[in-house]
């Protein structure tokens, strides 16, 4: 592996070198590439346009992440930003490197997560469009046009990563591979129709399952905070090193999100039917909704109050997406064309 993360430390320096002036895109690509951005973006801007496929981008976002923790746990993969200076291979020859503020991530490097969690969102977005584009036109050259976008998308999250030093390019490479086959996976079964007991067992196998394989690596003398020692070390500045990049922190928006989802199919189960006017004003709504319930400051202190916080906070994205703000829209515009009829009469 020496070798792979020598290469990649050349690599990052090249595109930090050639790249430096694009670095404000670079940085807006690596936040639209955040794990998070799947469930605060990508999730309300495709339920607005396919409930079927909005719900479908959510479970895999879910899963996708989850995964991504146990295969990090597993895999202990270095990342740049702290590798060349733990390593002692750059003495007296270090390679002029630029952290920034998105470096700092303090959990395991293998797999990429924007990588993973994005290349398996964006499959099930791009199939989706796919399949719509067939249905209309019947033309197989408009069912292969959004797949034209898929490559590029995830490559230019990928280089944002390796460019930040935040992964290696062969990380990057991993979680893609893996994001595309989950997004093929994952989304071949939706679950809707479901319970509310369905998604309390999934929230509590997510967490129950983490859990014990973290207890149990531990007790088999596995240090799993290795990485956050190290981010610690070797951040340029404290305040970049973040609780919401953790491990647990990620595990809490996963078994949030599910307990959500539950919540919300259960209070609404088959959606709202709104038509196209009211749809882009309750996506409109959901998505001012969500930028300030993700805004909310969390107290740090303690740790285990934080993550009980973030695990709320993140329960309540699919209940504002698929319940709250939709049905708030229904309301006003039944109202609204109630106050109209009777203006007519």
């Amino acid at each position: 592996m020496q070798a792979a993360y020598i290469h990649g430390i050349r690599v990052a320096e090249i595109l930090q070198k050639h790249l430096i002036g694009y670095q404000s895109v670079w940085l807006v690509v690596t936040h639209m590439g955040d794990p998070k951005a799947a469930f605060l973006l990508y999730f309300p801007f495709a339920y607005f346009l396919n409930r079927r496929t909005g719900i479908r981008v959510l479970w895999v976002a879910i899963l996708s992440e989850w995964l991504n923790l146990v295969f990090k746990w597993l895999l202990f993969g270095e990342r740049p930003f702290w590798w060349v200076g733990e390593s002692g291979q750059f003495v007296g020859k270090s390679p002029e490197l630029i952290q920034f503020s998105s470096t700092c991530e303090t959990g395991p490097g293998s797999p990429s997560g924007h990588a993973m969690v994005t290349g398996a969102v964006l499959w099930v977005m791009v199939t989706s469009l796919s399949t719509s584009l067939y249905a209309w036109s019947g033309s197989f050259l408009l069912k292969i046009f959004p797949f034209l976008f898929y490559m590029p998308i995830l490559l230019a999250v990928c280089i944002s990563r390796v460019f930040i030093l935040a992964h290696f390019p062969h990380q990057v490479l991993a979680g893609s591979l893996t994001g595309a086959f989950l997004g093929w996976f994952l989304s071949r079964w939706v679950p809707e129709g479901k319970p509310l007991k369905f998604f309390v067992h999934i929230s509590l196998g997510l967490l129950l399952g983490a859990l014990l394989l973290h207890c149990g690596l531990e007790y088999n003398g596995v240090n799993l905070s290795w990485s956050i020692q190290l981010a610690k070390k070797w951040c340029m500045k404290s305040e970049w090193i973040r609780l919401d990049t953790a491990p647990f922190s990620s595990l809490n928006r996963d078994c949030g999100a599910a307990l959500g989802l539950g919540l919300a199919l259960y209070l609404k189960p088959g959606g709202w039917s709104l038509p196209r006017a009211p749809r882009a004003l309750s996506l409109a709504f959901s998505s001012m909704a969500l930028y300030h319930v993700n805004r909310l400051p969390l107290p740090t202190v303690p740790t285990l109050l934080f993550y009980f916080l973030f695990f709320v906070k993140n329960t309540l994205v699919p209940l504002i997406v698929i319940a709250f703000i939709p049905g708030l829209v229904h309301s006003f515009t039944k109202h609204m064309s109630r106050n109209g009829d009777q203006k007519q009469k």
